[in-house]
């Protein structure tokens, strides 16, 4: 009996499962490996966006409801670590404990936001995204207590300059592990398959008694916490929040992007997409640094552009699609007969019973 195409899917998830845990371990030991300073801290952001991009597809990707206002609780956890630590004089490895702090300040702001925006169904839901950004980077840029057009400067870590990025490196690790974790349990329990449902057809979810506003909210607020807690470990490692740096547009564009490179809504593919395309533009930044300021912005829109239009599912669903394509084929070829038999010696010829055609037959 032939193999069933839907083999390839638990293959593809052994290999997603196998793949991650390579990723894993080469991560571990990438900063003992690898310790120069440039390199690090190219690895830092590359895991401050996968956590990043695991957050948003969280809810985007589950939803279907695209979001660019992920920068709002970037931002927010940002200057509420960065306030938390000037005010409380926090200081040293305690540092760190102020980012769940940071975290559920971007979660408290994701309520009313998420009550305002989820009113509105996909496209709309957009727009309102990118006009609540505007509105909280003006109020960096006006109120007193973020500092205005100065931001809010970190503080000065006494570690040791061999290793300085260590600490970073392995607390946004731990972030981006655990997202990624918290991404496969939501995504294989019932709340994960409301969501899917609502992707699907919010309308038909709404008539099997899914109760979307409820269970978009949460997702939202869920992802709004995450991103929280990763602008706060930014904060603290870039060394300074500014409106225009902390609030930025590029942050959502570039998440945005990730996920469609490497798959949008599925587990592996926003990871794939950070590991792949994070590197290489802070490669960029460093390259082309006062050579051509505009240039990274401009290349991030023509490759968003390209993926979006020959490429939209992303790496990791066309590359399943070929992949059950090619077992469908030689599952095909393994069912087709060689050809016919030849009568044994002495037996008698059956004669057939097939029409001839002169057409092929479908």
């Amino acid at each position: 009996m032939a193999r069933k195409p839907a083999a390839w899917d638990r293959h593809g998830r052994l290999i997603q499962l196998g793949g991650l845990l390579v990723v894993l371990v080469i991560a571990v030991v990438f900063p003992l490996v690898v310790t120069n300073a440039l390199n690090t801290q190219i690895a830092v952001y590359t895991l401050i966006y996968v956590g990043a991009v695991v957050a948003w597809n969280l809810f985007s990707g589950y939803s279907g409801y695209i979001s660019l206002g992920g920068a709002v609780f970037f931002g927010s956890g940002a200057y509420a670590v960065g306030l938390m630590t000037e005010h409380w004089k926090v200081i040293g490895g305690d540092i760190f404990w102020l980012l769940p702090l940071g975290g559920a300040v971007a979660g408290l702001i994701a309520v009313p936001f998420g009550l305002i925006a989820l009113r509105v169904r996909r496209h709309t839901f957009v727009v309102v995204t990118i006009a609540m950004f505007f509105i909280f980077q003006l109020l960096a840029f006006n109120l007193a207590f973020t500092g205005g057009n100065n931001g809010l400067s970190s503080p000065f870590f006494l570690w040791n300059a061999a290793d300085y990025n260590n600490p970073f490196y392995y607390v946004a690790l731990i972030i981006a592990v655990g997202t990624i974790v918290l991404s496969w349990l939501i995504r294989n329990s019932p709340f994960g398959l409301r969501l899917l449902a609502i992707r699907d057809d919010e309308d038909r979810a709404r008539g099997l008694g899914v109760r979307a506003m409820r269970v978009k909210l949460t997702a939202f607020v869920i992802s709004g916490t995450i991103t929280g807690m990763i602008g706060g470990l930014w904060w603290f490692f870039l060394g300074q929040a500014l409106p225009e740096t902390a609030f930025n547009p590029i942050f959502d564009l570039t998440v945005a992007l990730m996920a469609f490179l490497g798959g949008f809504g599925t587990l592996a593919g926003p990871v794939l997409g950070a590991l792949i395309l994070e590197p290489v533009l802070q490669w960029e930044a460093v390259t082309f640094s006062g050579k051509a300021s505009y240039f990274g912005e401009i290349a991030l829109g023509v490759l968003f552009l390209l993926v979006i239009l020959f490429m939209p599912r992303g790496i990791v669903p066309t590359a399943r699609e070929l992949g059950t394509k090619w077992q469908a084929r030689r599952d095909q070829g393994r069912a087709t007969p060689a050809g016919p038999t030849a009568a044994p010696p002495g037996a008698a010829a059956v004669p057939s019973t097939s029409t001839p055609t002169t057409g092929s037959v479908r």
